[in-house]
């Protein structure tokens, strides 16, 4: 059964509170991507852009694997490029159709309606010209901003460390470690402030 702790932290601009809601169990079918964390989704964003090709090429090699749903595809670029490559519906359904067009995949229609793209014999043969080099979405990953990837993580980190005193502490041990997380805050906004105030030259 999966474990779940809620924390209250407020907003950016020190507005309401928000929910943040870390698991403490249940790994993906494939684990914790390639930098061995599951991080934030959506912490960095969608990630470096990348092109049709790539999108192309990365659609062809997954679905060499096992056939699957747009949905599917966008989730298993996520997890494997560490939560770099994060792309929209506007990238993967135009480019599933552009390849159902060239009569590489073919699609089925499954429960709740989703279409279940899998590849042709054609299309078998072109994802097996790209399973020949390197994964695109290892390409991908490897061009994202590793500085951004290690803050990630580390609050990440944080946030399991704030759980666990949330389940073992005693109150007085919870009353330090949000006032510590306030302290953190604080000085993280010190640093863009300190910098914004910083001379020229």
């Amino acid at each position: 059964m999966t474990a779940y702790a809620v924390l209250r932290i407020r907003g950016f601009a020190g507005g309401s509170e928000r929910c943040l809601l870390m698991s403490g169990g249940g790994r993906g079918r494939r684990g914790r991507g390639m930098h061995g964390r599951a991080g934030f989704p959506g912490f960095l964003g969608r990630g470096p852009r990348a092109g049709r090709g790539d999108v192309r090429a990365a659609i062809l090699a997954l679905l060499l694997e096992q056939p699957m749903h747009g949905y599917q595809v966008m989730q298993e670029l996520a997890e494997r490029s560490g939560g770099v490559w994060r792309l929209s519906p506007g990238s993967v359904y135009p480019t599933l159709q552009q390849l159902e067009d060239e009569e590489l995949v073919q699609a089925e229609r499954a429960g709740a309606g989703r279409r279940i793209f899998e590849l042709t014999a054609a299309g078998r043969e072109a994802a097996e010209a790209v399973a020949a080099g390197p994964a695109p979405w290892h390409a991908v990953a490897e061009a994202g901003d590793e500085s951004a990837i290690e803050l990630r993580d580390l609050v990440g980190s944080l946030a399991m460390a704030a759980r666990q005193v949330l389940h073992a502490g005693a109150p007085a041990q919870v009353a330090q470690a949000k006032e510590i997380l306030r302290e953190a805050r604080r000085r993280l906004y010190q640093v863009l402030a300190d910098d914004a105030g910083s001379p020229e030259g």
